[in-house]
């Protein structure tokens, strides 16, 4: 008798859930943008139904915004907004390093992050930037998931929409694509056995101005204007 366990076919909201959020991370909806329910139902070939159900979602997560007698937009996140995300992913991060230094299991946690900096590495130099986003946040999100703590990773969980709209924002800003997968190399040979105090100050150096990252995005994005140097 075979074992196969039958295919769990998801719901159509989830799928157009899946959809919609790609395109918010890939930047096919730009920030700030309303999304249209007649628009988006044509495109998907979906009745209104379950796309309510898909964008009451990802409300829910947080990468679309809805605004009363409105509609539902792209959040564009203001500089106090990336600082305040920073500012919580800081404290959570540097949680975890305590963790993980005090956890022993520091080489294989190490290994992980270099896998994952060396994905990056090859997206961001064939210049996939969106690629190269999600592979920053399981690169974060991995390193705060290695402190085995489940109230940590559920705080991160929190922020967790807001991040990867950030990282996604900051992207053009990085000039050359090495520097940002050099950064991710870098903390994670540290993370394998430097002393706590050096991984943080990494840490914080990896992180640097993010206000000032997404003025040079933004800058990037605009019609006529030169990539700036970071």
């Amino acid at each position: 008798m075979s074992s196969a366990r039958p295919i769990q076919r998801q719901p159509l909201s989830v799928l157009i859930a899946e959809r919609i959020r790609e395109d918010v991370l890939s930047g096919a909806h730009s920030p700030g943008a309303q999304l249209q329910e007649t628009d988006l139902a044509a495109s998907f070939g979906v009745s209104r139904g379950p796309l309510r159900e898909a964008m009451q979602r990802l409300v829910q997560e947080g990468l679309l915004r809805s605004e009363p007698h409105r509609g539902v937009f792209v959040p564009d996140l203001s500089e106090e907004d990336i600082l305040d995300v920073f500012f919580v992913r800081a404290i959570v991060e540097k949680a975890a390093i305590g963790q993980i230094i005090k956890g022993g299991n520091r080489a294989q946690i190490s290994e992980t992050l270099i896998s994952i900096s060396a994905a990056m590495d090859k997206a961001m130099k064939s210049g996939d930037d969106a690629r190269g986003g999600e592979l920053d946040f399981e690169y974060h999100r991995s390193l705060v998931d290695a402190a085995n703590s489940e109230r940590l990773s559920r705080t991160f969980a929190t922020v967790q929409a807001e991040t990867r709209l950030s990282l996604h924002r900051l992207m053009p800003a990085y000039r050359n694509p090495v520097d940002l997968a050099q950064e991710h190399f870098r903390l994670a040979n540290l993370v394998g056995d430097a002393p706590e105090e050096d991984v943080l100050v990494e840490l914080d150096r990896h992180f640097g101005d993010p206000a000032r990252l997404l003025r040079q995005a933004r800058a990037t994005a605009a019609p006529g204007t030169r990539k700036p140097d970071r």
